[in-house]
């Protein structure tokens, strides 16, 4: 390979980052902050071509020989970004950093048993990955202290794991409790072991209560629709997706999944699996939804053989991902006039107000929970929220209290 720029390298090594990984656009600036200080270093040895052995001078230079352990976390972050770059360098790629998942040993595999009993109680893959993650990283703990057999975990072993957990990430604490308190049940019910830990576990007070959903009114999202670019070919899919989000109620994650063999143009319907739920969903494919899906892939979409509808505007052209979808959301709003200050603005914004617009229309909830794919109306209540016509009907007025009230003796508000 011949000799390349530091802005050569660094340009191709954030396209990667963000067309192959997705990663964000702060992150991305996030990655060149670190990696302008490698310039930086070029130019004061006199360096015009950057390679790998250029970057690790530079680590060698900031870090000497310390072991990566004893870095503070900003400068493990910096050790991170600029490895980055040097495996972009010599690969010409960049991997997904993942935690490792080990199952290893006797206690792996009755973790492994355990995962196959919750995946047959049809879990959603997500929440089966969430359980694998907790579940190695308690078994990491275990092999620390030299614990290799089920029946040698006690509750000493169960507490400090608990410590280890870091006290100000509570939702993390939840969900790890929460797994470990299950295994151990699964453990007790299934004979493996005599008594039942779970009860070890400690309750954690939390609870995830959702915030009141950010809706936009039906002007707001028709300028949002209005202000994408119809006439570029990056402009035809974006505004293909804004009214897959606006007008259909898909959820980002859909939306970056759609496949080819999920629109049925002669039904006008749209079939899917909701990569969230699982569930199975149909919906009408409303002819402005349609006519712009037709427009992005006739005149937009480069020649792929890729299943999925939705493209990377650049080469090698693979399908989007999510956190892609939700970033074409957010910047069509940055484009308008909006105000989105206190309010979410990605395409579960547009989610909640095509709800929003249903519950003004006085649709009843196992309409709007078909619209939205929910299993049952339990989930569509959390929408109910924004209805605030409808909640205005429901006020009482507080009758006047007499000012002797407040000034009775032995009163609440006696003095």
């Amino acid at each position: 390979m011949g000799k390349r720029t530091f802005e050569e390298v660094t340009c191709q090594a954030e396209t990667c980052l963000r067309d192959r990984l997705s990663r964000a656009a702060g992150t991305l600036k996030y990655y060149n902050c670190h990696w302008r200080k490698i310039k930086q270093f070029m130019e004061s040895k006199g360096i015009d071509f950057i390679d790998s052995s250029v970057c690790q001078d530079y680590l060698l230079q900031k870090f000497g020989n310390r072991d990566y352990s004893t870095l503070a976390k900003g400068e493990k972050d910096t050790v991170k970004t600029i490895t980055s770059l040097i495996e972009f360098i010599e690969s010409g790629t960049i991997q997904s950093r993942k935690e490792v998942i080990d199952f290893e040993g006797s206690i792996g595999q009755h973790m492994i048993n355990y995962l196959t009993f919750k995946t047959f109680q049809r879990l959603a893959k997500h929440t089966i990955e969430e359980y694998e993650q907790h579940l190695s990283r308690f078994l990491r703990f275990l092999k620390e202290n030299q614990v290799v057999s089920i029946i040698a975990v006690n509750q000493s072993h169960i507490l400090h794991y608990i410590k280890r957990i870091n006290p100000k990430t509570i939702s993390l604490a939840h969900i790890s409790l929460r797994t470990l308190r299950d295994f151990f049940r699964y453990l007790y019910n299934h004979g493996v072991l005599e008594a039942d830990l779970s009860y070890m576990m400690p309750k954690v007070n939390y609870k995830n209560q959702a915030i009141i959903p950010s809706i936009y009114t039906a002007d707001e999202i028709e300028a949002l629709i209005a202000v994408t670019d119809r006439g570029s070919a990056v402009g035809k899919r974006d505004y293909a997706i804004i009214l897959l989000a606006a007008r259909l109620g898909l959820r980002a994650s859909d939306i970056a999944n759609l496949k080819f063999e999920n629109i049925f143009w002669e039904q006008n319907t749209i079939n899917l699996t909701q990569f969230k739920t699982g569930q199975k969903l149909e919906l009408p494919l409303l002819a402005e939804v349609g006519n712009a899906m037709v427009d992005y892939l006739k005149y937009s979409r480069p020649k792929s053989d890729e299943p999925f509808i939705f493209l990377c505007a650049r080469s090698p052209f693979n399908s989007i991902h999510t956190p892609v979808v939700t970033k074409i959301v957010q910047n069509a709003f940055i484009k308008t006039t909006i105000n989105t200050k206190d309010r979410k603005h990605g395409p579960h914004a547009l989610r909640h107000s095509l709800a929003g617009r249903l519950l003004e229309r006085h649709t009843v909830l196992p309409v709007i929970s078909e619209v939205l794919g929910h299993e049952n109306t339990e989930s569509t209540r959390f929408y109910l929220r924004v209805d605030l016509t409808s909640l205005r009907q429901c006020v009482l007025e507080v009758p006047d209290v007499s000012s002797a009230f407040y000034t009775q003796k032995g009163g609440w508000f006696y003095e």
